[in-house]
């Protein structure tokens, strides 16, 4: 008579599907929320060293340019040397990056620690390898288990950010530095005690984690797998860059001058403030709705819902520059706001499909960084449209044509709303 299988045999894959969705939205959670924390301080370092102003947000300009670059180089090293090493570096960086912080004494250790040690960590803690990891394990739920995991970076804005703004009011900018340089250190050993083996090994039977394992020298070749040059000869590639690229520069030309725009038209602060806030906690929600509708409902409704939320939104904000009625500023914190990162998600798992055999980490990493050059792209133009008309209403018409360009690949072509696996081209 054969013996049953124990329980914990059967639950275990369970187990660690589970873990890896923990740790994709607690990560995200953990490097989004320590940059964003930023904000709190500039204010006390501008006090403290009568630094301009404008020199202290280049540094958040260098940590997306930083977290951009790494993309590519994230993925590699998750397709060769694994997410041991992936995550563990990122929780050095950020370490060493509070470190350098708490110890500023130049405007350079601001640039080199929040920066780019900050955006290094980020990328390797981030997204890149999160949605690869996923993918391993996750094939019909992969755009809602990406969504959770897209859900960490709202979740840590929320949390971390005012905890900050408590750390300095009582231990002074130094002092929370330190307790939080504490704390990313204290990852490292929780990290380095996970079941990276398990984690790393995927499903049985799913495709991404076989094509993983020939890419990382754990078995043998099997057949022609795909890599980022193969890739970029298809044009499901270019159609991901193209979504996520302009997708980007709309949520970048709108969320940098929101505020300004709303003070510009006679808002009070703490209403513009709070609309600011409330958009960026229904993206949580948006992201997470995203995730579920792609599977319930199919990547095309679930994109083109998010999609016409953000021109929705735009087209609101557009029309209270003309006519200040609060309604249209609740109209955008509502639709703009909750498809705030919806496209992530889907864009993630769509990527994770089409290229299962293959460098899916590698291929990833490319598209975020067209992603963040997206995103410097439309912060930089809003700036230079302000310049240009002396009027912040400009972005609108600018973001409108970018979302329109965001969801061509979506409408006009059925080749990510019916993504399905390609076979690697031989040789």
């Amino acid at each position: 008579m054969t013996a049953a299988p124990r329980p914990s045999a059967m639950l275990r894959p369970g187990g660690i599907a589970l873990l890896v969705v923990v740790i994709a939205f607690l990560c995200n959670f953990i490097v989004r929320g320590v940059v964003d924390t930023f904000m709190v301080f500039m204010a006390p370092l501008e006090a403290a060293f009568h630094w301009d102003h404008t020199a202290l947000t280049g540094v958040y300009s260098a940590y997306l340019i930083t977290l951009g670059l790494m993309s590519p180089l994230t993925g590699q090293i998750l397709d060769s040397w694994g997410p041991r090493i992936s995550y563990l570096a990122g929780a050095g960086c950020l370490a060493l990056a509070l470190l350098t912080a708490g110890r500023t004494e130049a405007l350079w250790q601001l640039y080199l620690g929040p920066g780019v040690l900050c955006g290094m960590a980020s990328s390797l803690m981030g997204m890149v390898p999160a949605s690869a990891l996923l993918g391993r394990w996750f094939d019909r739920q992969l755009s809602l288990m990406v969504a959770i995991a897209y859900a960490g970076f709202g979740s840590g804005m929320l949390a971390l950010v005012p905890l900050a703004q408590v750390g300095v009011d009582t231990l002074g900018w130094r002092g929370t530095y330190g307790v939080m340089f504490w704390a990313a250190l204290a990852l490292l050993p929780v990290l380095a005690l996970l079941p990276w083996r398990q984690i790393a090994g995927g499903a049985a039977g799913n495709p991404r984690a076989e094509a993983a394992q020939r890419s990382a020298g754990r078995a043998a070749l099997r057949g022609p797998e795909w890599t980022v040059r193969s890739a970029l000869r298809t044009p499901e590639l270019w159609l991901l860059i193209q979504a996520f690229f302009f997708t980007a520069v709309a949520a970048y030309l709108m969320s940098v001058q929101i505020i300004a725009f709303l003070l510009s038209r006679g808002m009070p602060a703490m209403e513009a403030a709070l609309a600011f806030g409330v958009a960026g906690m229904l993206s949580i929600l948006g992201v997470i709705a995203s995730g579920w509708g792609s599977q319930r409902f199919g990547v095309k409704a679930a994109t083109l819902v998010s999609f016409l939320g953000t021109l929705s939104g735009i087209l609101a904000l557009w029309l209270y520059a003309r006519w200040q009625h609060p309604a249209l500023v609740w109209v955008f914190v509502l639709t703009f706001g909750a498809s705030q990162g919806a496209r992530g998600p889907v864009i993630s798992a769509v990527n994770a499909r089409i290229f299962a055999r293959g460098r899916v980490s590698s291929i990833y990493g490319l598209i975020f960084l067209m992603m963040s050059l997206g995103a410097a792209l439309g912060a930089w133009g809003s700036g230079q449209l302000y310049a240009l008309t002396g009027d912040y209403e400009a972005a609108c018409p600018a973001a409108a044509l970018a979302v329109l360009l965001a969801a061509a690949p979506f409408v006009l072509t059925t080749r990510l709303t019916r993504a399905r696996e390609l076979p690697p081209p031989a040789g």
